[in-house]
C-alpha cells in the first residue's frame, strides 16, 4: 500500500514541477517526450508516467509501449530505493538482482536528469 501511495505522489510531484520549475520544463522540452513506468516483478503494483512539454499523465498499469521500465523485486525494495534514489543504490540493486531496467539505459540517464529538478 505504501508503494502505491509513493508512486501516486510521484505523479503529483512531476505535474507540480512542470508547472512551477522552469528548469524541469526546459529539460522536458529538449527531450520532447519520455514514457516510463515503475513496477514490482510480479506486476502486483505498477504505475506509468507519460511526460511531454504539454503535460504529464499518470495511471495504474504498465502498457507495452513505454520507453523505460523500472522493475523491483518487491515493494519493500522499491520503497527503500525510491525514498532516496541515487545512482549507487540503483547499481547495487541491479547487482543484487533486486532492480531490473527494461529499455534503453540512455532513457534512464534522461530520467535521472529530470528527477534532479523535483
Amino acid at each position: 500500500m505504501k508503494l502505491k501511495l509513493v508512486l501516486w505522489l510521484l505523479g503529483l510531484l512531476l505535474k507540480r514541477a512542470l508547472r512551477r520549475k522552469p528548469r524541469f520544463r526546459e529539460k522536458l522540452e529538449r527531450m520532447q517526450r519520455l514514457d516510463w513506468g515503475v513496477a514490482t516483478e510480479d506486476l502486483s503494483i505498477c504505475r506509468y508516467y507519460r511526460m511531454s512539454p504539454e503535460g504529464i499523465t499518470s495511471a495504474r498499469g504498465l502498457p507495452v509501449d513505454l520507453d523505460l521500465e523500472l522493475r523491483f523485486a518487491d515493494a519493500g525494495t522499491a520503497l527503500k530505493i525510491l525514498k532516496k534514489p541515487t545512482q549507487q543504490k540503483f547499481l547495487d540493486g541491479m547487482m543484487a538482482d533486486k532492480v531490473r531496467i527494461v529499455g534503453d539505459s540512455a532513457d534512464m540517464t534522461r530520467l535521472q536528469s529530470l528527477l534532479k529538478h523535483l
